[in-house]
């Protein structure tokens, strides 16, 4: 029961924290690690030692298949030179020099010791990236660049975090060696997570309740991670690909029964992930120091701060030579066209892509799941800490003041296509409805074209007259409902029938801003 009354708590108490984090204009990663750090000090606090395994199935696996099913394969592949410079050389010179800087620091740290530590302090983490960029809304460019990095750089810096303890476990390191096992590891993640769509999707297809369709697309991400990792593959690779090419599968569609609530529940059980995970990051802090001296924190500390601005650093040196790089092609053969909705790179979105590099439950999972008389294991655990509350305080509080300051054009690339595509489909029904003399095609067609020369205009199409007085009639028609329930006229059973028909029609009639 202790564990279940501390989960309890912790998520009331985040919740809190989330909505103070909100007003505030701070990223709720940011807050809730706070706060975990300091409930950890406090006497007789709770201690929540899951295992690393268990960590990074629960909170990851699903926030990273919600964010690869929400990820548009036209904007990874429009992005595909930043993020690919990210997702391999920016994890890859991280890892280099952060071992460097640590062998720097205590002379005897073992090579792949030091390599599993740059490693697993690469890349930036998918759960806090996109948790943090809902709440800062940069310009739609340097978002694709950011949550397809998060998608894909977990990957590459846990392989090579693989190789190098298995090194350490088997006192030798062949890069020769490594490179084909890295293919192979990459290639069976991207095969198995592209195969399971056809028959996950199927039997997805045969269920045809909302709640019993939940619960299987929960257990088969679990279960898709957890093959994975059996395998010997990428849990993260696998389910990236298994959630982009879900979201892109022919076949019939879900119907809106199923993907409304399913949509719903996602949402939310992500939100309750991410809470849980960041509280967990700060609850960390004292199983970390408690095996150490005070002689050992303070020089662990210290080291551990200096590999936190060596990554910081290293990361927006990376960004702003890609920039230069590109600036300096684009001078010699000539730059793509850009369009009014999507500007062209600039140094200011590097600086912010540069700055974007929150760390995660990732990199801290990856230290703790070090084996026991691991070289330097309570150094690179406390330094992962450090790494990950650092980030998420340093660079998650002051990512909207940077913003702000550096003024990016705002793009309106979203706002363009969401214009076309509702022209597209109000057209669509329009051509539809002509075909068809009766009454109500006619009251229909005269609703559709007021909805279409709003959408032409480029307003919610579903912002008008009628839907004002449609929502002003379904409030009465509560009203009336209520009456009869408290009346003894009807059971509940009629009345949530009658409520839940009264709710579709009114979220019909809502604008797109108060739908969200």
């Amino acid at each position: 029961m202790l564990i279940f009354e501390t989960i309890l708590v912790l998520l009331l108490g985040a919740t809190i924290l989330s909505a103070v984090a909100k007003r505030l204009n701070i990223p709720y990663p940011t807050l809730l690690a706070l706060a975990g750090a300091a409930v950890a000090f406090l006497p007789g606090a709770p201690r929540l030692d899951l295992p690393p395994e268990l960590i990074l199935a629960l909170f990851v696996a699903p926030v990273l298949l919600d964010a690869a099913y929400d990820t548009s394969l036209r904007d990874l592949h429009n992005n595909w030179a930043p993020i690919l410079s990210l997702v391999l050389a920016a994890v890859g010179l991280t890892t280099v020099i952060v071992a460097l800087v640590a062998r720097a620091i205590f002379p005897d740290f073992p090579w792949p010791a030091a390599i599993a530590l740059g490693a697993l302090l690469a890349p930036p983490d998918a759960v806090a990236a996109l948790a943090v960029l809902k709440q800062v809304d940069p310009p739609h460019r340097i978002r694709m660049v950011l949550e397809g990095e998060s998608l894909l750089n977990d990957a590459s810096a846990l392989l090579i975090y693989k190789l190098a303890v298995g090194a350490v476990v088997a006192g030798s390191f062949a890069v020769t060696d490594a490179l084909p096992t890295f293919a192979l590891v990459v290639f069976g993640s991207v095969l198995v997570g592209w195969a399971l769509v056809w028959p996950v999707g199927r039997l997805i297809g045969l269920i045809e309740d909302a709640p019993s369709s939940v619960i299987f697309q929960f257990v088969t991400t679990f279960s898709i991670w957890l093959l994975a990792e059996h395998l010997g593959l990428s849990g993260v690779v696998t389910i990236v690909v298994y959630g982009l090419t879900m979201a892109w599968r022919s076949g019939p569609p879900m119907p809106a029964r199923l993907r409304v609530p399913s949509f719903a529940i996602w949402e939310s059980a992500t939100v309750v992930l991410n809470v849980l995970a960041f509280t967990l990051i700060g609850l960390q802090i004292r199983p970390i120091l408690e095996p150490l001296s005070d002689a050992e924190r303070l020089r662990y500390l210290g080291a551990s701060l200096a590999v936190l601005a060596t990554v910081i650093v290293v990361r927006i040196a990376w960004v702003m030579t890609h920039h230069m790089l590109v600036e300096w092609k684009n001078h010699l053969f000539g730059a793509p066209p850009a369009t009014s909705a999507m500007p062209p790179p600039s140094a200011k979105g590097g600086l912010v892509i540069g700055w974007s590099g929150m760390r995660g439950i990732v990199t801290l999972a990856a230290a703790m799941a070090l084996p026991a008389g691991f070289p330097y294991r309570d150094f690179i655990q406390l330094a992962a800490f450090v790494v990950v509350l650092g980030t998420l305080v340093i660079q998650g509080i002051t990512l909207r003041p940077l913003l702000i300051l550096l003024r990016l054009p705002k793009d309106a690339v979203v706002d363009t296509e969401l214009r076309l595509a509702r022209k597209a489909a109000l057209g669509a029904a329009l051509t539809e409805l002509e075909r068809d003399a009766s009454p109500a095609a006619q009251r229909l067609s005269i609703e559709y074209g007021e909805a279409l020369t709003l959408a032409q205009q480029g307003h919610d199409p579903l912002d008008t007259p009628e839907n004002d007085l449609r929502r002003r009639v379904v409030a009465v028609a509560r009203d009336a409902l209520d009456a009869l329930r408290n009346a003894g006229t009807i059971g509940d059973d009629a009345y949530r029938c009658v409520e839940a028909e009264l709710d579709w029609l009114e979220l019909s009639s809502l604008p797109a801003q108060e739908r969200q």
